[in-house]
């Protein structure tokens, strides 16, 4: 395999796997409010999406004062 081909495959795997976890956090709260009966766009829908869309952000974020190290692999 030449190295333009390699590239071109390595750029495109990283770019799947970037792209696949966009939104999981959106899509999961969504998820979550619908599966308690809440009709999208309703008010209740609304508030319930950005309470746990706030809730998930909290889970996944960096502890006060915590830096990201970069990774040893």
């Amino acid at each position: 395999m030449n190295s333009t081909k390699l590239r071109l495959l390595l750029a495109s795997t990283f770019a799947v796997l970037g792209l696949s976890a966009c939104g999981s956090i959106e899509s999961a709260a969504q998820d979550d409010c619908t599966s308690i009966g809440w009709q999208i766009g309703s008010p209740g829908y609304n508030d319930c999406y950005r309470a746990r869309l706030y809730e998930r952000q909290m889970d996944y974020s960096l502890p006060p004062g915590d830096r990201p190290r970069p990774s040893l692999l």
